[in-house]
């Protein structure tokens, strides 16, 4: 069986450049690799309704917390299948986004914390009712938060249709987000975490140095950091 390893972290944090260096690294010390990015939006109708939801196409939808909760969390539900089978053939499934990004933006609109009530419906809806695979590990990539609003306000300005939307938008809650993600990951939600890029810098430190703690890790351990 392979290692669910999530990569989470603010819109604009590198998850996706990060994401691509991590699979060359692994597939240069010879493990099989399947990825796949949450919200699925152009794969599964609760993203793409949330999508329209996010950008003022469906009324007051994205008003409500947990509704949005619910699209975001039935996209994953959807998508176990699949991700149940690659980790049946594959050494690693690495995945863009998951269930801890569900708990920790709807945290931060409720004004809670790790400790909030919202996160703890998050994963008996997403774990326990649903039944998705548990991460084997998270990584929180964690640049400066005005480093992430930068390259996000970058994406939006260069790559046609990557518009910001209600969330990606929003200074403040972007800000408390952060602070949940970081909580989430020293209290081990989940799964071990490894915080990566934290110490300062706009880039997150060479992949491959994660390579042996995501193949052979240890049996249990507390939140690392990496760069």
């Amino acid at each position: 069986m392979g290692r669910l390893v999530v990569i989470e972290g603010l819109d604009g944090a590198g998850k996706r450049t990060f994401a691509s260096a991590l699979t060359a690294a692994l597939h240069d010390a010879g493990a099989t690799v399947s990825s796949l990015a949450f919200p699925r939006y152009d794969d599964d109708v609760h993203a793409e309704l949330a999508r329209d939801a996010l950008y003022g196409r469906m009324g007051d939808l994205a008003s409500s917390v947990h509704a949005m909760a619910v699209l975001f969390a039935l996209d994953r539900r959807d998508a176990a299948p699949q991700l149940s089978a690659a980790l049946a053939t594959h050494d690693v499934v690495l995945v863009d986004r998951y269930v801890a990004s569900n708990a920790a933006y709807n945290a931060a609109r409720l004004g809670q914390d790790a400790a909030g009530e919202v996160v703890g419906w998050v994963r008996a809806l997403e774990i326990d009712r649903f039944g998705v695979p548990v991460p084997d590990h998270q990584l929180l990539l964690a640049p400066p938060r005005e480093v992430a609003a930068e390259r996000a306000r970058l994406r939006e300005a260069t790559e046609p249709g990557r518009e910001r939307d209600a969330y990606e938008s929003d200074a403040g809650l972007q800000a408390r987000t952060d602070d949940v993600y970081r909580e989430l990951a020293a209290t081990g939600w989940l799964s071990a975490w490894t915080v990566v890029g934290s110490t300062g810098g706009a880039d997150p430190a060479d992949p491959a140095a994660l390579v042996p703690v995501l193949l052979d890790p240890p049996a249990s351990g507390p939140e690392t950091e990496l760069g």
